[in-house]
């Protein structure tokens, strides 16, 4: 799991390098081609030389603490993030230095725990791969929560402009714009701040840290082409809804449609890469719950004659809701599309 992650598993032991190597090969940890090193020739090279080969290192025996600090350091030089584990007094200085110390809460002391960022409560090795595996959810999840808000408000911004300069009526009144942000950027956004991990999340390479939280593919995705289309969307609608309709009836068929499709969108959001299919339109029970509860407060709206006057809006007939869900539906085809192409763009 840890070589599919693109996590490289490094030994570092006081044993004998004949019974390192045979534990390390036992465990996937050695292959061939890879360096087992001694600390002896460890102290007899200097650092360009130590640097050069340490990639290849997989096996270190009879290390001192101050090999430790050397592995660490050379690893940090060519550019890794280094984790360490260990649990004695004398791996504190190379869980300090390292970009993420890792003790054992069992067997290790005191001084290992203070000097380390995480402490293994279970003394398994398999926790660090778990914690791995929730970081990068959480990231992900920070991802898909920050860019269904920009789109679905960039959409917001874009739709009053457009308008304004097709010198078109306002498509929606203020308070169907905070009614609009408090179903589609309330419940729904939080759902996918927890949404669980995606299939290959374990499967692909670490980030680069120097990586923006917004890169090029998925700003032009999310940030652009989404916002793009539902406006669109919406505006086609309102021109249509205008032609042969009174302003207020007009306000209402977008006015559902934008909360249809800004729900409808939160399905393909789950994944930044993936269709929304195979990531599972159902696995996220939070996501799945709150467009329900978004969709049965945008039909008391509706439905509920009281409302009717502070949202500026009527009764809408059934053929607004086929059009409704219709252009949803092509917002949502057209985004899963793009969604496929830009994936593969190599750039």
């Amino acid at each position: 799991l840890c070589k599919k992650a693109g996590i490289k598993v490094v030994m570092i032991t006081g044993d004998h390098k004949l019974t390192a190597l045979a534990i390390a090969k036992e465990l996937g940890i050695f292959k061939e081609g890879d360096i087992v090193l001694t600390g002896k020739e460890l102290e007899a090279m200097n650092e360009e030389e130590f640097e050069n080969i340490v990639e290849k290192v997989t096996v270190y025996a009879r290390v001192s603490p101050e090999h430790k600090m050397k592995i660490v350091k050379a690893l940090k030089k060519r550019g890794h993030v280094v984790a360490m584990t260990g649990d004695g007094v004398n791996d504190a200085p190379a869980l300090k230095s390292s970009d993420i110390g890792v003790a054992m809460g069992i067997t290790g002391t005191e001084v290992a725990k203070e000097a380390s960022d995480m402490v293994l409560s279970d003394d398994n090795f398999a926790t660090i791969v778990s914690a791995v595996k929730e970081g990068r959810r959480i990231y992900d999840d920070i991802k898909k929560y920050l860019f269904y808000l920009l789109g679905c408000n960039i959409s917001e911004i874009l739709i009053p402009l457009f308008a304004s300069f097709m010198g078109l009526p306002l498509p929606f009144t203020a308070i169907q714009y905070l009614w609009i942000n408090l179903t589609t950027d309330g419940l729904p956004a939080m759902a996918l701040g927890i949404d669980p991990a995606e299939p290959d999340v374990m499967e692909r390479p670490p980030r680069d840290p120097k990586e923006g939280i917004l890169t090029r593919k998925e700003t032009l995705l999310f940030l652009v082409f989404a916002p793009f289309i539902t406006t669109i969307a919406i505006l086609l609608n309102f021109i249509d809804g205008l032609a042969s309709e009174p302003l207020v009836r007009a306000r209402t068929r977008i006015f559902t449609l934008m909360i249809i499709i800004e729900l409808l969108i939160a399905l393909s959001f789950r994944s930044i890469k993936h269709s929304a299919f195979r990531v599972g339109i159902t696995k996220n029970k939070f996501l799945i719950f709150a467009i329900i509860v978004s969709l049965v407060m945008q039909l008391c709206v509706l439905y509920i004659p009281v409302f009717h006057g502070p949202f500026r809006v009527t009764f809408p007939e059934p053929q607004d809701w086929i059009i409704g869900l219709a252009s949803a539906l092509v917002v949502f085809a057209l985004l899963e599309i793009a969604k496929e192409i830009v994936s593969k763009m190599r750039w």
